[in-house]
């Protein structure tokens, strides 16, 4: 019979120890809130206070359920007065000697059937449980911030963990409102384990000046739908916090991708620890304000000095699949008229159809009135001979994704267009300074690698190779904000930005289904529910399709070397089979 939790303890009252005891409490359990210290317990009455004040104006509780909620916590800084309670969350800064201390001294203080939790993130819940005299009672219960919101938690299971205790807590979490994960005991368990290599090779980028934070930020926010970027991610969770995460999860694992980047411990050591301390990546206008002010790094905005753009006027587009039709209807909505080349008049119909019905579902659902989509219609020409494309001042090329492909129409379009003529390429993977080679003006040749759907995905990386004239990134980076796009900036290598940081996550989520510590649905939970993703890992897989995955990986294998980066065995087999995602019925999932 799964026994009734009626008295829970929290210790450790930060932002994560209040809201756990928040969660708690709004689930009518009475708790016992304790901190070292009279200031500990100070400040967690504050975070509480100010938690249940924001939910009580916003009427998400009663004035009753706020009062009600309050009267169930007892705070204290004495860790006897969780005699007795039946449960005891521990959520103290993540240190393993900190823990197994804390851990160590309850078994003094609470009844012998008592169950105990650790909230680590990342820490070895078996060497927590052996500081005990009776490790089968002892599991993890990590919640993710703020508590009070994400629904997510993960139940950590260990080898010596006894089954009642294991179900007990499991319906506990369902109980207040959560998600329960099931995991192992293993460094990071599912949601961390992913996320912090994902947030480490952000960090490298920024370190290796690759991209600016802002650009980081905004490609995987407007690119990949995430919440937030990397590094705003990372100065809410804490730059200490990320270290000791990152730290536990390569002394565990060593994967070199899991080895902090150097300057997350040059900023910790500086107290740069985030929106905490007012300064990390960013900063902010007062420790604990999630404000961000302007400081010597942020961009002045702007044309750089002594750049003059090019004038742009006229647009051409070569190829008439999905992206080029987008990125057509981009342009000639934004008021630029639009000469498009396709490889038979059927083709050259057929965009213009497309385009026709996408204007007519804008007028339908009143996002457009009929005069303007009459005038983005009559701003597009359709042309099957290249040389049509002679007098614009931009061709933007979506042709197959295939070097030799793009290297024969480059060296056309430098035979055709006029001098000063920008030609950028919209791939998503392959060196563009291979376009540029083959050209007689590599310095006129940039990379603008739209998002699918390109009319509606705000995202546009600018991808400038070492021959590529700074007034060409400038007038495309001018551009992209006059056709209403953002703009993120890098270098000529694979994978740009989004691709580089998304598919060795993608690619460590299909390692971790093979070596079965979780299952693909519970991944995708803990990333969605977790993390506020917007699709889990092998959603998203079976989305863009796993034999493009593949090469995208292959490619980014390639150009880094990275052992970490060679693509799962799991992913080639379910490829050789034809498994490919939802285009084939069958990837990951099977679909109807």
């Amino acid at each position: 019979m799964t026994r009734d939790f009626t008295s829970v303890g929290v210790i450790g009252l930060g932002t994560m120890g209040a809201g756990i005891v928040e969660v708690f409490a709004r689930n009518g359990i009475d708790v016992v809130a304790v901190d070292a210290n009279e200031a500990g317990v100070a400040h967690g009455r504050e975070i509480l206070a100010g938690s249940t004040g924001r939910a009580l104006r916003r009427e998400k509780i009663t004035q009753e359920q706020h009062d009600a909620l309050h009267a169930r916590v007892r705070f204290t800084s004495d860790l006897a007065d969780l005699a007795g309670c039946q449960l005891v969350v521990e959520a103290v800064p993540e240190q393993l000697e900190l823990k197994k201390q804390i851990l160590g001294r309850l078994d003094d203080i609470v009844a012998a059937d008592a169950v105990l939790a650790t909230n680590t993130s990342s820490l070895p819940v078996t060497e927590i449980a052996v500081a005990t005299r009776d490790p089968k009672r002892v599991v993890g219960m990590h919640f993710f911030n703020p508590a009070p919101v994400q629904q997510f938690v993960e139940v950590i299971r260990t080898v010596i963990t006894a089954d009642d205790v294991f179900e007990d807590v499991k319906a506990l979490a369902e109980r207040i409102g959560k998600k329960p994960v099931i995991v192992g005991d293993k460094a990071g368990f599912i949601a961390n384990a992913l996320l912090f290599g994902y947030l480490n090779h952000a960090v490298a980028m920024y370190e290796s000046r690759y991209a600016t934070r802002e650009d980081l930020d905004a490609a995987m926010r407007f690119g990949c739908g995430y919440p937030m970027g990397p590094l705003q991610l990372l100065d809410l969770i804490g730059l200490d916090t990320a270290y000791e995460i990152l730290d536990t999860m390569y002394k565990q694992g060593r994967d070199r991708l899991h080895a902090p980047s150097p300057i997350i411990k040059q900023m910790v050591s500086a107290g740069l620890l985030g929106r905490k301390s007012g300064r990390g990546f960013y900063t902010y206008s007062a420790p604990g304000s999630p404000e961000v002010v302007a400081d010597a790094q942020t961009p002045s905005g702007g044309v750089p000095a002594g750049v003059d753009l090019r004038e742009v006027r006229t647009v051409g587009v070569v190829g008439s699949g999905t992206m080029a039709t987008g990125i057509i209807e981009v342009f000639a909505k934004a008021g630029y008229a639009v000469t498009f080349v396709a490889r038979s008049d059927a083709k050259v119909a057929d965009v213009v159809t497309t385009l026709g019905r996408s204007c007519a579902r804008a007028v339908e659902k009143g996002r457009m009135e009929q005069a303007d989509a009459d005038a983005l219609l009559g701003r597009v020409a359709g042309a099957t001979g290249r040389e049509a494309l002679a007098d614009v001042d931009l061709v933007v090329e979506a042709v197959a994704e295939d070097l030799a492909v793009k290297q024969d129409l480059f060296r056309d379009l430098d035979r055709i267009c006029k001098p000063g003529a920008i030609l950028a390429t919209t791939t998503s993977s392959l060196p563009i300074i291979d376009c540029a080679k083959v050209t007689a003006r590599p310095q006129d040749v940039i990379g603008m690698h739209f998002f699918n759907p390109a009319q509606v995905m705000k995202l546009v990386e600018v991808v400038h190779t070492i021959s590529t004239a700074p007034d060409v990134v400038a007038t495309v980076q001018d551009l992209c904000a006059r056709t209403g796009k953002v703009a993120v900036t890098c270098g000529d290598r694979s994978g740009f930005v989004v691709n580089a940081l998304l598919f060795p996550y993608l690619n460590d989520a299909v390692k971790m289904l093979e070596a079965n510590y979780a299952s693909a649905d519970d991944i995708d939970t803990a990333m969605k529910t977790g993390c506020g993703l917007p699709m889990g890992p092998f959603e998203l897989l079976d989305v863009v399709g796993l034999d493009v995955s593949l090469a995208i990986e292959r490619e980014l294998y390639l150009e880094f070397r990275e052992r970490g980066y060679a693509p799962a065995p799991l992913l080639e087999h379910l490829v050789t089979a034809g498994y490919l995602g939802r285009k084939t019925g069958r990837g990951f999932r099977t679909y109807a």
